[in-house]
């Protein structure tokens, strides 16, 4: 089969469609034939050389895919070739065929092309486990979302919405007019305003229950004091940085909450468990329409360079897709 590789790390023009061994499925897993895959800042970071594959996974980037089941390994249930699926990956996804262990597998949701669904697995892992299972937004409460054009933000307002949250975002203003049709309540252009003055304003000095961050360092301080009284601070990225500097007076006061999570690393079981919860919690809202796929564009794989070139200049809304013929 081909894959795109990284013989050296660097820019985009790293990444090379080359020709790969075909992938066999061990006991457990599954062979996806693969249909699309969608771009995720980890891959970025992966090109460059600072987020290397945990153990054991395929050394091609990719952390979602969707396509169609091509061959089972020994003991898998509830699968069988030519279902349409996708899954959430520790890698391995720029390829036209991987290797999936069958509890991260989820079926094409109804009324969701096959293509489109290769932008849900990877969003819906991380913001039902963040947003939900660990920060246990409710409804009523208030969900600040960090980078509301992204993928995340893009899932994390619709989902925020579907259960009756109100929903505040942060994003570039060319972004606003999408992101309102998505759910959000209000939005708050970080390039010219403050987001505490926001949260507070629109919250009448409340502040936020839940916020999803992915800026880390350079946001910690802010996100504190955005927070209301008993708000959960869930930071999972680091595009502003690792080390910040926290006042835990102010954590204290509010009887807030921090955590810091990651998704790639974690075992196969745990993974399991949070795309079962998917399945049985948020695909309904999905084959509902409530919630949907957003896709700025598909772009075919051997275009991957360009396709990391526009997620890195951050110019789009939603997922980024490469589909593989």
């Amino acid at each position: 089969m081909h894959a795109i590789t990284i013989p050296e790390p660097g820019g985009p023009d790293a990444l090379v469609w080359a020709e790969v061994p075909d992938p066999e499925p061990a006991s457990g897993e599954v062979v996806v034939a693969v249909r699309a895959t969608a771009i995720n800042r980890a891959d970025l970071l992966q090109r460059q050389g600072h987020y290397p594959p945990p153990p054991g996974a395929p050394a091609y980037p990719g952390l979602e895919c969707s396509g169609v089941v091509s061959a089972t390994g020994p003991g898998v249930t509830g699968w069988q070739v030519g279902d349409e699926v996708c899954a959430l990956l520790a890698g391995g996804g720029y390829a036209e065929r991987v290797a999936v262990p069958a509890g991260q597998l989820l079926p094409v949701p109804a009324g969701v092309d096959v293509v489109d669904a290769a932008a849900l697995p990877e969003v819906a892992c991380t913001v039902w486990s963040n947003v939900v299972q660990l920060a246990g937004l409710r409804e009523g409460e208030t969900l600040l979302v960090h980078g509301g054009g992204s993928g995340i933000g893009t899932f994390a307002i619709q989902l925020g919405a579907a259960l009756g949250a109100t929903v505040l975002a942060t994003a570039r203003a060319a972004k606003h007019d999408r992101l309102r049709e998505l759910g959000a309540g209000h939005l708050i252009d970080y390039t010219e305003q403050d987001f505490v003055a926001e949260v507070h304003r629109v919250t009448d000095g409340r502040g936020a229950d839940v916020v999803l961050d992915i800026m880390g360092a350079s946001y910690l301080g802010r996100n504190v004091t955005a927070l209301a009284t008993g708000g959960r601070l869930v930071v999972i990225g680091m595009q502003g940085g690792r080390r910040g500097e926290l006042d835990l007076g102010a954590l204290l006061a509010k009887r807030g909450t921090i955590a810091a999570t990651a998704l790639r690393s974690r075992p196969t079981a745990q993974k399991a468990e949070i795309v079962r919860g998917v399945r049985d919690e948020v695909w309904p809202l999905v084959e509902a329409g409530r919630v949907r796929p957003v896709v700025d564009r598909r772009l075919p794989i051997t275009q991957a360079a360009e396709a990391h070139r526009m997620v890195g200049a951050n110019e789009h809304v939603g997922k980024v897709l490469l589909t593989v013929s």
